[in-house]
């Protein structure tokens, strides 16, 4: 079952604004419950972290910054 446009657009706000925040907090929190590793390390968790989030909500971003396929055709 595919998401129209509109939906796709509300679903992705919220992943922005809510969903996002919330990953990013557990992140940080779950790193922080292990010894602190050396500074390479520790970005290279995060810059893996910040790429992990994509995959799964990929096809829920793409065309969301298009015009709408669905709307009437302006005059």
């Amino acid at each position: 079952m595919a998401l129209s446009y509109k939906a796709r657009k509300r679903w992705s706000i919220f992943a922005l604004v809510v969903a996002l925040p919330l990953y990013i907090v557990v992140a940080v929190n779950v790193v922080e419950m292990f010894d602190r590793p050396p500074f390479l390390v520790e970005l290279l968790i995060y810059v893996v972290l910040g790429i992990v989030w994509t995959f799964p909500l990929k096809k829920l971003f793409l065309g969301v910054g298009k015009p709408d396929p669905d709307a009437p055709p302006d005059p």
